[in-house]
């Protein structure tokens, strides 16, 4: 059913006009498309800056695309776009602001929150980071026993790790020049065991990101880092080897972190969306400031097209509203984000975060139940490899499930041959999962290959595709900073007005503090054996873990 304001009504006209044509052109394939069109690639593909979204691979024709522009409209995407711009409170469940797009902001105007002009704030901690990161870089920065820095540890978890080990790996051609950076999210001891394996405590840096500075697993990882390190160089050496990005200047300094050595940021910022504020500390330490600040350029000059231009030219417009089409009307629920590019390895991680979090919602802005599925579940990984693994479902699978691949023109790492290869095979793909191979074809290939009649008969049936299977491709000329900035802020505001579709906040996400607070209740079931008022299951769980750790006695 289509999504609807309030269940009593009927749909919009709009999602009407989608149900109508999606039954319409259920039985005319994607190929048939292609030959009834030679410009079908030049009528459904748009490109900014470099970087190139062609969409003629979706299940859609002219009226399609008309009719969602028209849904666009009627879920007033457009005020809704000029209200998150504005400052006004959109994520309305926290009575916030989500104005990430203030943190990249290139342009020498005001942005207002409340009235607030956040802007100079913004430049007073990129000019706190650009003296920070120029110091440790250049060695002035010095550890406890005077050496300088050559590896930090960033410890953080969700949007405080995605995003920057995301981009760090996105950018590794630029990190050349800086320090070693590792990561450190799960409460897993592994974790934390692997990050600082062979690492000299005088030499490291630690970047703790809690916003709160009382996220569980990353204070706990903070705390055994605090302990590795002081074990080998005393307690004093914390204020040399730690730095925090925060807001609770009491707990930053009750942990021993100078608070001078503290970067803030604000609660009109959300964690999925953070990477652009201090919490890309590890990026610029990494990569240097001025590679970091052309990642901010990117994502604005994406920012400023999305605000600009008309609905039917607007990247981020477009692509959510073909996750609308392929989600509720097409009932493809499931999205594989295939990046072609060794260095884009973390990206569908960053994307399932991203897009889950922000609009796996079952409530609606107006309070209501949806009826509707609002947003498609997300994952992914780099071809070639993916294509090794489970692309089979892809192509001959009985789900529904359409596809994002991203592919870079200029490689990083030229060997002969290797990234036409690499490239073939994305757009080869892609071709594929379109056009797919009927039974003519496949047969008149068994048989120009020699296939006996029995051989044909027996295994003609495996190797028909269906095709029409529907994707996106996007296509970089080169990944750099700029452009990481570019796609980050795509997929974005993509998620931001797929919400606005769909009616619910992509701002909040409740329904991870659930989680979170009963993982607080279960803990002395776990770690003292506390099981009363604890289901069954949990109680037994935690009863046969103390057990089987040598807990129990």
């Amino acid at each position: 059913m289509p999504p609807t304001e309030n269940p009593a009504k009927k749909p919009p006209s709009a999602w009407r006009r989608l149900a109508q044509l999606a039954k319409a052109n259920a039985g005319v394939p994607l190929r048939d498309l292609f030959d009834m069109d030679g410009e079908r690639f030049r009528r459904f593909s748009l490109e900014r800056d470099g970087l190139l979204l062609d969409f003629s691979k979706q299940r859609v024709d002219r009226k399609i695309m008309a009719a969602l522009f028209d849904l666009a409209r009627e879920a007033d995407v457009e005020t809704w776009r000029r209200k998150m711009f504005s400052g006004a409170q959109i994520n309305d469940s926290e009575r916030r602001a989500a104005l990430h797009v203030a943190l990249r902001n290139r342009a020498a105007k005001a942005v207002r929150v409340g009235g607030e002009d956040v802007m100079p704030a913004i430049r007073k901690v990129l000019a706190k980071m650009r003296s920070f990161t120029g110091a440790v870089r250049s060695g002035v920065w010095r550890g406890a026993t005077g050496k300088s820095i050559s590896t930090v540890v960033a410890v953080g978890i969700g949007g405080s790790h995605l995003g920057p080990a995301m981009a760090c790996e996105a950018l590794t051609p630029w990190r050349k020049d800086g320090p070693a950076v590792r990561f450190v999210s799960s409460v897993d001891g592994t974790d934390l065991a692997r990050a600082t394996e062979g690492l000299d405590p005088a030499t490291t840096l630690f970047v703790v990101v809690s916003k709160t500075f009382t996220t569980q697993e990353t204070m706990a990882n903070a705390k055994a880092a605090r302990a590795w390190l002081t074990g080998a160089l005393g307690k004093a050496a914390t204020a040399r080897h730690f730095v925090a990005v925060s807001t609770n200047e009491k707990a930053v300094a009750a942990f021993g972190i100078d608070v001078a050595n503290m970067f803030p940021f604000w609660d009109w910022v959300g964690g999925r969306f953070s990477l652009w504020s201090a919490v890309g500390l590890p990026v610029a330490l990494a990569c240097g400031m001025a590679a970091f600040e052309k990642m901010l350029a990117g994502g604005h000059a994406m920012d400023e097209h999305f605000r600009t231009a008309p609905l039917e030219e607007n990247l981020p417009v477009t692509m959510a509203l073909l996750d609308a089409w392929n989600v509720d009307c097409l009932g493809a629920e499931i999205l594989a984000v295939l990046p072609y590019d060794r260095h884009l390895d973390k990206f569908p991680a960053f994307l399932q975060q991203l897009m889950m979090e922000s609009n796996g919602k079952g409530v609606g802005r107006d309070g209501r139940r949806v009826k509707h599925a609002t947003g498609p579940a997300v994952f992914g990984a780099t071809g070639t490899d993916a294509q090794h693994s489970f692309f089979q479902l892809l192509h001959q699978g009985t789900q529904s499930i359409a596809c994002d691949f991203v592919a870079v023109a200029e490689a990083q790492n030229p060997l002969d041959g290797h990234h036409d290869m690499l490239v073939a095979n994305c757009l080869a793909q892609s071709a594929a999962l379109m056009r797919g191979r009927t039974k003519e074809e496949a047969r008149d290939e068994m048989k120009a290959q020699g296939a006996t009649d029995s051989e044909i008969r027996r295994l003609l049936p495996l190797k028909v595709f269906p095709g029409n299977r529907p994707s996106t491709t996007i296509l970089l000329k080169r990944l750099d900073p700029f452009t990481l900035g570019q796609l980050i802020a795509l997929y974005e505001h993509r998620v931001f007005v797929a919400g606005v579709i769909w009616g619910v906040n992509s701002f909040d996400q409740w329904g991870v503090e659930l989680g979170k607070k009963i993982a607080d209740s279960i803990l002395p079931a776990v770690a003292d054996g506390v099981t009363a008022g604890h289901d069954g299951s949990t109680a037994g769980l935690a009863e046969r873990y103390r057990s089987w750790s040598g807990k129990s006695t």
